[in-house]
């Protein structure tokens, strides 16, 4: 089974089907980071296309730094979603100001009720404090927490030194206090020395 680089070093000289194998290892990790940051399934399905999408288009640019991809996806996802949340705020700018507009929500309102009730239960209790902290804590919370990456692999993905992020997740911590129930992940991060 060829590593990520190799497939990653392919997919930049444009072999398809070498990209497509990255795609087919780590779809399930972009989109479980997507969901966790959304708690909505169809946003989170909407911003793993994209994510794909975009590593494709900027393979040539992107560096994979690691010997694994996914934290070079987790970093194209996470620059994703903000923009994903920039334009929805702008849309409903848009449609609060023609007031009186309302917005249709999907015919399959219970299956994304379910899927938003998951997302929900996955980030438990510490849901509101988690929204609350500063986007750059949250971002390496997200990573290391959810995406399970190492300090060395969030640091790649964010493109931060690994100080940073060691400073943004103590700082997240600090904030977070007993609401934040810290998952296996976060209590022993895997670090590459």
């Amino acid at each position: 089974m060829a590593a990520d680089s190799e497939l990653w070093e392919k997919a930049r000289r444009g072999d398809a089907e070498a990209f497509g194998e990255i795609y087919a290892r780590h779809v399930r990790a972009v989109q479980s980071y997507c969901l966790w940051r959304t708690a909505d399934l169809r946003l989170a399905e909407d911003a793993t296309s994209t994510v794909f999408l975009e590593a494709w288009r900027q393979r040539r640019r992107l560096d994979l730094r690691t010997e694994s991809a996914v934290p070079l996806l987790l970093g194209v996802a996470t620059n994703v979603l903000r923009q994903q949340w920039r334009a929805i705020r702008r849309h409903r700018g848009a449609l609060e100001r023609l007031r009186g507009v309302r917005v249709q929500e999907p015919e399959d309102v219970e299956a994304g009720a379910l899927a938003r009730m998951e997302a929900i239960h996955r980030v438990g209790e510490a849901g509101e404090e988690i929204r609350a902290l500063p986007r750059g804590e949250r971002d390496v919370l997200a990573l290391i927490a959810w995406g399970e990456l190492s300090y060395e692999e969030t640091a790649a993905a964010l493109g931060v030194p690994i100080g940073t992020v060691r400073s943004r997740l103590a700082r997240a911590r600090g904030r977070l206090g007993s609401a934040f129930a810290e998952p296996p992940a976060m209590t022993h991060p895997k670090e590459e020395t």
